[in-house]
Order: C-alpha cells, then sequence, then structure tokens
C-alpha cells in the first residue's frame, strides 16, 4: 500500500442479541464511516473487540470484508496473543487480498524491545508481501513501543514495518522516518500531530468524529482557518471521561439497539454516566444527526 495517511476510525463491531458477531452490520458500519469522512478503517482492533472475538468470527468477518467496496481502505486487526494464530490470521487475510494489518505486540507477559522485535520478526518471515502498522498502548498490552525499536523494526523491514498508532503518545512527538507513518490515537494529537509531520490518526471515536476529524485535517493541508478544531476536542473529552467501547455504543445505542449489544465482561454505561455523556455532549450541541456525510 502506499503511505497510509489521513483519517482512520477504529472501527466499532456490531453484535446480535446472542452476542455472535452481526459481520453485515460490522461492514455496513465500517462503510459509513468512510462515506462520513473516513479515508479508512481499522477493523477488529481494540475498539471492534476484536481480544473477545472468536477465531471463527473473525475468518468469517475477513471473507464478507474482502467483497467489500472499500476493502482496499481496510486495516485488519488481529487481536491474538498466540503467535501461531496471528500468522494464520494473517494468512488466510492475504488469500482474500487483505495485506494492511495493525498489530498489538502480546498481553499479559513482561518483555522488552529485543522480545518485540523478534515477535514481528516472525510475522514479517511469514508473511512477507504484508504491511503492518505497529500498535502502541501500553495500558492495554502491558509494553511501551520505544523510539529505539520501533526505528529498529522500520530499518530491518521497511517494505512491511510501513507505520505505527501511538496510544501511549510518546512516540509522535519524536518519530522521524521517512516514508513511515506516525498516527496518534486521539484527535487531541491530530492538528499537533500533523504540524509536526504525523499523517493523521486512527481512532475510537472516530466512529462519530469522522466528519469534523476530516475537516480538520482538510483545512490543515489546505491552510485555512481551523473552524472544527475546538468543536473536535470537546467531543473527545467528553468521550474520555468513561470508557470509549462503553461510551461508543451507549451512545450510538440512540440510533440502533443493536448497538446495546457488547461482550462481557464489558458493558454499557450506567444510566447516570450514559446521562452525564449525553448531556455533555447536548451542551456542545452533537447529537446523532450531526453525523452526516461529509
Amino acid at each position: 500500500m502506499s503511505k497510509i495517511k489521513g483519517i482512520y476510525a477504529a472501527s466499532m463491531s456490531i453484535f446480535n442479541n446472542d452476542l455472535s458477531l452481526n459481520i453485515k452490520k460490522t461492514v455496513e458500519h465500517a462503510e459509513k464511516l468512510i462515506d462520513q469522512g473516513c479515508h479508512g478503517v481499522a477493523l477488529l482492533g481494540s475498539t471492534g473487540q476484536a481480544q473477545l472475538i472468536s477465531v471463527a468470527e473473525k475468518i468469517s468477518l475477513l471473507n464478507y470484508i474482502s467483497t467489500s467496496k472499500y476493502k482496499d481502505k481496510y486495516l485488519i486487526g488481529t487481536g491474538l496473543n498466540s503467535l501461531t494464530e496471528t500468522i494464520n490470521l494473517m494468512k488466510i487475510a492475504s488469500s482474500l487480498n487483505l495485506n494492511n494489518f495493525l498489530v498489538m505486540p502480546p498481553a499479559y507477559y513482561k518483555y522488552q524491545d529485543k522480545e518485540v522485535i523478534e515477535f514481528y520478526s516472525k510475522l514479517v518471515e511469514a508473511n512477507p508481501k504484508n504491511k503492518i502498522i505497529l500498535y502502541n498502548f501500553e495500558k492495554l498490552c502491558g509494553y511501551k513501543f520505544s523510539v529505539e525499536c520501533v526505528k529498529e523494526l522500520a530499518r530491518n523491514f521497511p517494505e512491511q514495518i510501513v507505520g505505527v498508532k501511538d496510544s501511549s503518545y510518546n512516540l509522535y512527538e519524536k518519530l522521524k522516518i521517512e516514508n513511515f507513518s506516525v498516527m496518534p490515537g486521539s484527535e487531541l494529537k491530530l492538528l499537533k500531530g500533523l504540524e509536526l509531520g504525523c499523517s493523521g490518526i486512527i481512532t475510537a471515536t472516530c466512529n462519530v468524529t469522522a466528519k469534523l476529524s476530516r475537516q480538520v485535517y482538510e483545512d490543515f493541508f489546505k491552510k485555512k482557518s481551523q473552524t472544527s478544531n475546538e468543536i473536535l476536542c470537546n467531543v473527545r473529552s467528553v468521550f474520555d471521561q468513561f470508557n470509549l467501547i462503553s461510551g461508543l455504543h451507549s451512545f450510538m445505542s440512540e440510533e440502533d439497539s443493536i448497538y446495546k449489544n457488547v461482550l462481557p465482561p464489558l458493558s454499557l454505561l450506567s444510566e447516570k454516566d450514559k446521562k452525564k455523556l449525553t448531556n455533555d455532549l447536548n451542551k456542545l450541541n452533537f447529537k446523532l444527526g450531526s453525523l452526516e456525510a461529509a
């Protein structure tokens, strides 16, 4: 793929009442985000509850994604701790001409840069035609990429390790690698990141801020006055008060009750928190009706 850049949503997954993955609605949701302004979408990431979804359902979703009109605009998350299962899932995706991935290091165990480099080296060796965006999020996996680790991976595998999503925010201000994408994980970092030379963002709340985020991005490159960044940051700050998955599903469930379904041990917001979320967004005049296509 060409260098990843722009506004990417870490897309939500949609579940039926029996908690099975609703594959059709999950892809339709992702397609809608692109219609609303996203340059692309990351599917099966942490926002999409990938760590809680069965491998069989992931494979079924990959088969359906391969028929989407926007298949070339997707990053595929893996959400797996096992090296072997990660390799196998990537091979299946590649067989469907889905070759662009967002991969977080395994959770639970403690390790350092040396072991992370070995992990990604094994992924590249097994699937040399794939492109990988590293996923830096210490809060979820327990490991935080160092600048030196990312540089070594990019130097060792310039055709395969092509970028990083930085949700720990220790990289985006410091990392400078030619033809390498640096994508902070929050709208709060979008404008500053662009000013520093970052490529865009990959964020959970782009599920609801696609239009605003795209406007900030376009205004930056057209050298126009920023008219949307303040409201964009304010909306993100409201959601940041809560678990993002819980907040997004609670918010979107006002449009379609199917969004009420989340996989245990996750849950919707409490009624108290949902009321606060709604009230805080209402103060910003930000409602579901404001999510029209860009």
